[in-house]
C-alpha cells in the first residue's frame, strides 16, 4: 500500500490561492492566528503557494480604480517581502515555473504572486506589464461584482449592478485578456460570470485557469463551474483548481459538514469528466476556505492521503498538486 507521508514528502505542492492579510500583516516568518504562514506551511509540507493581492469591488470611476491600483501594488510589495530567510525557513519569490521548481529543490517555499480582482488596473493596459514586473503570475479578472473588464458570477446589488454589464468581457476586457497573454500573466476565470468565462476561454492564446472554483454539478453555486465550462477549459488545455470553501463543495456546507472527502469528491468528478490533467488544487485559505481535515495549511497531508486512499497514484497526485498548474503557467509564458 502506498504510504500517503512519504508520497507528500517527495513531491512538489503548491496551493494555487491564498489570501494575505489586509491592512494588517504579521510577519509570515513567525506563528501567525492566520490558515496560512510559513511555519504552517513547512508543517504541512505545502511547497509552494500562489499569494494574492486582494482587491474588494468598489465603484468603477477613475478614482476608485486608482485606489484599487494603489492597494494591489502596496500588497505585492508585502508579497514581494517574503523573499528572505528568517527563523530557520527560506522563502523565495517566483515569478515562473522554472523559478518555482528551483526554489523546491533548495529547500525554499516558492511564493508565486498573483492579483485577485482586475479593478485594479482600472482602464490603463499599461498597468499589466507593472504587474508583471511585480512578479505577478496571474489576474483574477474580477471578484464580487462588475468591473471594467467583465461581468462577475456574482453581480453587487448594493454597487447598483444589474445581471450583466457587458454581456460577458468588455471591450477592454478583451484587450486585457490579449495583453495578459503578450505578458506571460496568466488569465484566471474564477469570479467571472459564465458567459465572460467562456468568451475569455475562447479568445486566449494560452491555456485559462479557474484557480479556485468547484464542480456545479455537485455543488450549485454561482461560482463554480458547469459541465461545459469545464469541457472548454479541457479544450484550451486549462484547468480548474478545486477550493476549499465549503460553501462551493455542498450547499449550505459549513466548515463542520464539510471536510477532506467532500473536496475530494469534486476532485473526482472533475477527473472524470474532463480528465486529469485539467484538475488541481487551492485553499483559499484566508479568503474563507478551511474545512474539515483541512483547516490551515499544517494539515495538508490530510488532502494526500485522501487521494492515496482513493487510489490515485504517485504521478496523478504529483500532477494535482501543482505539476498541472505548473504546466499552464509555461504554456502562458
Amino acid at each position: 500500500m502506498t504510504d500517503a507521508a512519504a508520497l507528500h514528502r517527495a513531491i512538489l505542492t503548491l496551493d494555487s490561492h491564498i489570501d494575505i492579510p489586509w491592512p494588517h500583516s504579521p510577519d509570515p516568518f513567525g506563528p501567525t492566528q492566520r490558515h496560512v504562514d510559513l511555519p504552517k506551511m513547512r508543517a504541512g509540507g505545502l511547497d509552494a503557494g500562489c499569494f494574492v493581492a486582494f482587491v474588494p469591488q468598489t465603484g468603477r470611476t477613475p478614482a476608485q480604480c486608482d485606489e484599487a491600483w494603489a492597494r494591489a501594488v502596496a500588497m505585492l510589495h508585502t508579497i514581494g517581502a517574503m523573499d528572505a530567510t528568517r527563523h530557520g525557513i527560506s522563502a523565495r519569490v517566483c515569478a515562473t515555473a522554472d523559478a518555482v521548481e528551483q526554489a523546491h529543490a533548495s529547500d525554499a517555499i516558492a511564493v508565486i504572486p498573483a492579483v485577485e480582482n482586475g479593478h485594479a488596473i482600472g482602464e490603463d493596459l499599461g498597468r499589466l506589464a507593472e504587474l508583471r514586473a511585480l512578479g505577478v503570475c496571474y489576474i483574477t479578472l474580477t471578484h464580487n461584482g462588475h468591473n471594467l473588464l467583465a461581468d462577475s458570477a456574482n453581480p453587487r446589488r448594493d454597487l447598483g449592478d444589474h445581471e450583466t454589464l457587458h454581456g460577458g468581457l468588455s471591450e477592454l476586457g478583451r484587450a486585457a485578456v490579449t495583453e495578459m497573454n503578450r505578458l506571460g500573466i496568466m488569465v484566471d476565470v474564477s469570479h467571472v460570470s459564465r458567459q465572460a468565462m467562456l468568451q475569455a476561454v475562447g479568445l486566449s492564446a494560452a491555456p485559462v485557469v479557474a484557480t479556485h472554483s468547484c464542480a456545479a454539478a455537485l455543488c450549485d453555486h454561482p461560482r463554480n463551474l458547469d459541465d461545459m465550462q469545464l469541457d472548454a477549459l479541457r479544450d484550451s488545455g486549462g484547468l480548474v483548481q478545486i477550493t476549499a470553501m465549503p460553501p462551493f463543495l455542498r450547499a449550505r456546507g459549513r466548515a463542520d459538514d464539510t471536510g477532506v472527502a467532500h473536496f475530494c469528491n469534486h476532485i473526482d468528478y472533475v477527473v472524470n469528466r474532463v480528465g486529469l490533467a485539467h484538475c488541481g488544487i487551492s485553499s483559499d485559505f484566508d479568503g474563507g476556505g478551511a474545512i474539515k481535515g483541512w483547516s490551515d495549511a499544517s494539515e495538508t497531508p490530510n488532502i494526500t492521503a485522501e487521494l492515496v486512499r482513493r487510489g490515485y497514484g504517485h504521478a496523478e497526485i504529483a500532477a494535482l498538486w501543482g505539476g498541472n498548474f505548473l504546466r499552464v503557467m509555461r504554456a502562458a509564458a
